[in-house]
């Protein structure tokens, strides 16, 4: 029982670092030299914020996959 916490705990800390990776648009703007340092660490923080419910969603339904559907 215990391995199988770890490995939804492993596979939701997975989950939730490959949403917030693929969410951000660093190509876009680590490369424009029109963003400057304060425009780029609040953008990173909108993201950030705007990631959590999906995030949490995602746990939700890795761990009570019943409320699908």
């Amino acid at each position: 029982m215990i391995t199988d916490r770890k490995k939804k705990a492993k596979l939701i800390i997975l989950l939730g670092a490959i949403w917030v990776v693929v969410t951000l648009p660093l190509p876009w703007i680590v490369n424009n030299p029109q963003v400057s340092e304060s425009q780029f660490n609040i953008i990173l923080t909108i993201i950030g914020v705007m990631s959590i419910p999906f995030i949490v969603l995602g746990v939700v339904w890795t761990l009570k996959p019943e409320l699908t559907t």
